[in-house]
């Protein structure tokens, strides 16, 4: 394994202050913060990164270890999460595969229903009252199992557009535990709609 720094990481300014661009930061309308900003100093590049939750396999890995009943929907291949706990935006629901896979190695019958399963979770987090958008996200910095974040924009909230909606819901009033519990239950109602069981 190159344990060097790539060509475009060492091309960065790593430890030293960056300014802000001088025409301002882009997209500055959906962007949550204004007034003084400033942009952190690039630590050194960590090499090799460390593991990621579950990168050793199955038996380490959280999510493989939770029973379906965990979930608020699931089939023979596929398990839909929600948050317990109430977030900041509308809707929040997490689509993953049964079996312990990332994208890069998702089995080709997996990956052929991938994009039909998006459509189905789209809808269902769609059906929702008050969503007029669904951000379909995958970073997987965290943990290996591949999971893709389906996350509802508010209907008319101009200003959450866009690739700054989760920083939007970092700063918003968490949504009220009973109109959370009720949109999990109907995500999970509208996905068994077309197949599999609701566990909520």
């Amino acid at each position: 394994m190159n344990l060097q720094p790539s060509a475009y990481v060492r091309n960065l300014p790593i430890g030293k202050q960056i300014p802000l661009p001088a025409e301002g930061i882009p997209m500055g309308e959906i962007f949550p913060f204004e007034g003084d900003l400033r942009v952190k100093v690039l630590e050194e590049p960590v090499l090799p990164e460390p593991a990621r939750h579950g990168e050793a396999g199955a038996h380490e890995c959280g999510t493989c270890r939770k029973s379906d009943e965990e979930f608020l929907w699931t089939d023979e291949h596929w398990r839909l999460t929600g948050f317990a706990e109430p977030e900041s935006l509308p809707a929040m629901v997490l689509l993953q595969p049964r079996g312990h896979y990332d994208l890069h190695d998702l089995p080709a019958e997996r990956a052929a229903e991938l994009g039909g399963m998006l459509q189905r979770a789209e809808r269902a987090v769609k059906s929702v009252e008050g969503i007029s958008r669904v951000h379909v996200n995958k970073w997987g910095d965290g943990w290996a199992h591949l999971h893709m974040f389906l996350i509802g924009r508010p209907e008319g909230m101009m200003q959450l557009r866009g690739s700054c909606l989760t920083l939007w819901g970092d700063v918003l009033p968490k949504v009220e535990a009973g109109v959370w519990a009720e949109t999990n239950r109907r995500i999970a109602r509208a996905m068994a709609e077309g197949g599999g069981t609701a566990h909520v």
